[in-house]
This record gives C-alpha cells, sequence and structure tokens, in this order.
C-alpha cells in the first residue's frame, strides 16, 4: 500500500496524511471503549484537522494524486 510504496519518503504529504490515519483510526477505536477519556478526543480532533489541511493542499496541488490517495486510504471526500 502507500506506507511501503513511501518508506523512503517519510515527508511526502502522501505518508504524513497515511500516518495521520493509522493514529485516527487507533484513537477512534480507543475512544469506542473509553467515552469519557476527553484529552485522547482533543488529540483525535487536532489529527483530523491536519489531515484535512494536508488534504486540503494536496487536492489543490495536484488533484490526481489526491483522488489516489483518498480513494486508497478509503477516506471520504470533503
Amino acid at each position: 500500500m502507500v506506507k511501503e510504496e513511501k518508506q523512503e519518503n517519510r515527508g511526502s504529504v502522501e505518508f504524513q496524511v497515511f500516518s495521520f490515519t493509522n493514529k485516527i483510526r487507533k484513537l477512534a477505536s480507543h475512544l469506542e471503549l473509553h467515552k469519557k477519556d476527553f484529552s485522547s478526543e482533543r488529540g483525535l480532533r487536532r489529527l483530523l484537522g491536519k489531515r484535512q489541511r494536508l488534504l486540503a493542499y494536496l487536492a489543490k496541488k495536484n488533484r490526481v494524486r489526491y483522488k489516489k490517495l483518498i480513494s486508497q486510504l478509503d477516506i471520504r471526500e470533503k
């Protein structure tokens, strides 16, 4: 997937979005068990915002790479 492809380039937008998506999924599953963990919820919101800004940047700069990335990661388009 994207991780194997971008192993050497950890600074790329695709790798950063992939990394944020993994963290978001882990935090979301944690919050399903621990509903009152508000500090983790705040961290989740920060990660969502960072990922959203990176995706907006990528959509503006290169629409083809953006479409490919959101289809690979199975995330919704805004």
